[in-house]
């Protein structure tokens, strides 16, 4: 008998909770952070879209390279004849997501001093005379020892096969960014800092075809620029190049009186040896920036930190050329110009997205793959304040009834927000559920809310 009676007394007591107002556990944990309120709706921005199409959403589908450049690239390779390309390829791929950035002198002397102090302490006279020795062999075994690639005609071959593909497809997730937001911009003139293989210029060609009348591809590799040139010939050394204006050559213009609409630097600013030398390629680069300066590396904590450095180096920056004196701000994926809080948190993380993208298809490479990289892009004028939505930094955790998303506000603060249809309203809840990592989620937070009308006490 008690136990024919028990669901309907479990019943029984959920309605008498529910009448008491005691919060269901999906409000109890959209209660968790009050920081996400409303949807932005101040200027009906979905229209007559429906919310699978909101404006925040910036996710592109699986990327595929132009059949043409996927030709190219197979019939290099295949002229190539080169042996046991699967093993250098995959070989090549885990040193360059591995790759740590150059020690520093500065760093490098101060673990030689902590290391001359720890052995003092334990010496006697009769070691004093191995103390140097001592450093400087500890030195060698915990110093990672970063070296400059030189990219031969059989390594750019390599990492044509390795990196073409998912550069492409970062690349034209940046790109996509700016078209997306700013469907006006028509740039005409883009310069390719560390060009290598070329993808920029193609996937610049995807984006904005119409519009580009002026490619500049700088790389210091001789042998990485006529690769390049030869992808845009079909493969060959000779013919008429798939995409006109494009100009190469092997040191960056330092000049300031020439300037571009889109200034590219992807998976090069490791590359370089030292801070000061990526200091000095920062800032040229940012005086040759007319509207858009976009920075790709990997999505490591060393890509992070290196993007988060030359992103600093512009926003406060006090060198101004007199040519173009318009200051820089935050177009993506930061919300905010204040400092990262990803870098600032006691577990420091790093801020990267990912991009699904069709690979060529080479006999080892036939499924579809996952680029994960870090980016910002930078841009000249003021930030438009009333579209500062908030980025989605993780993948988004689809619940019953309500939905996890980790949120950059513009505050300069990380949001772990829980929004239930219930307490956030319909459209904020339906917004949220088919945003994906990357988007942008279209809400109103505290600080951005009209002051409400004062009310009268309640009467008693």
């Amino acid at each position: 008998m008690a136990s024919a009676r028990g669901p309907a007394y479990l019943l029984t007591l959920g309605r008498w909770r529910r009448g008491l107002g005691i919060a269901t556990q999906s409000r109890a944990l959209a209660a968790l952070v009050p920081g996400v309120s409303q949807v932005d709706n101040k200027s009906d921005f979905l229209g007559k879209r429906s919310h699978r199409r909101h404006p925040g959403i910036l996710q592109l589908s699986h990327v595929r390279l132009p059949q043409v450049l996927v030709d190219a690239a197979q019939l290099l390779l295949l002229e190539s004849s080169m042996p046991n390309m699967e093993k250098q390829v995959q070989a090549l791929t885990n040193y360059l997501w591995s790759r740590h950035l150059p020690v520093e002198p500065e760093d490098l002397q101060r673990r030689a001093v902590h290391l001359e102090k720890k052995f003092l302490e334990n010496a006697d006279s009769c070691q004093m005379e191995k103390l140097c020795g001592e450093v400087l062999h500890a030195l060698r075994r915990t110093t990672y020892h970063w070296q400059e690639l030189s990219y031969s005609e059989g390594l750019s071959l390599v990492y044509m096969a390795a990196r073409l593909d998912g550069g492409f497809a970062a690349v034209s997730r940046a790109f996509h960014e700016i078209q997306a937001r700013l469907p006006e911009f028509q740039p005409q003139t883009l310069m390719d800092f560390g060009s290598g293989t070329g993808s920029v210029t193609w996937a610049a060609h995807s984006t904005w075809g119409q519009s580009l009348r002026e490619y500049m591809c700088v790389d210091s590799s001789a042998a990485m620029l006529e690769l390049a040139e030869k992808l845009l010939k079909g493969g060959s050394g000779s013919g008429m190049p798939y995409v006109p204006g494009v100009f190469f050559r092997q040191f960056l213009p330092v000049s300031p009186k020439v300037q571009f609409d889109v200034v590219v630097s992807a998976f090069s600013l490791s590359e370089l040896p030292s801070k000061a030398n990526r200091t000095d390629v920062v800032q040229t680069l940012w005086r040759k920036t007319g509207h858009f300066l976009i920075l790709v590396e990997n999505g490591t904590k060393a890509g992070h930190s290196l993007l988060m450095d030359a992103r600093d180096l512009v926003l406060n920056g006090k060198e101004k050329s007199p040519l173009d004196p318009r200051p820089g701000f935050v177009f993506a994926p930061c919300p905010h110009e204040l400092p990262c809080p990803q870098l600032t948190a006691s577990k420091p993380l790093a801020c990267s997205f990912s991009q699904a993208y069709h690979p060529i298809p080479f006999s080892w490479n036939k499924k579809p793959k996952e680029e994960k990289f870090s980016m910002v892009i930078l841009a000249r004028g003021s930030p438009e304040e009333a579209n500062r939505w908030p980025r989605i930094t993780q993948p988004v955790l689809k619940r019953p009834r309500h939905v996890h998303c980790h949120l950059c506000c513009p505050d300069g603060h990380m949001q772990h927000a829980v929004i239930t249809a219930r307490r956030h309203g319909r459209d904020l809840y339906r917004c949220a559920r088919v945003s994906s990592w990357g988007d942008r989620l279209p809400v109103i937070t505290p600080s951005e809310l009209p002051p409400s009308p004062a009310q009268d006490p309640p009467e008693s």
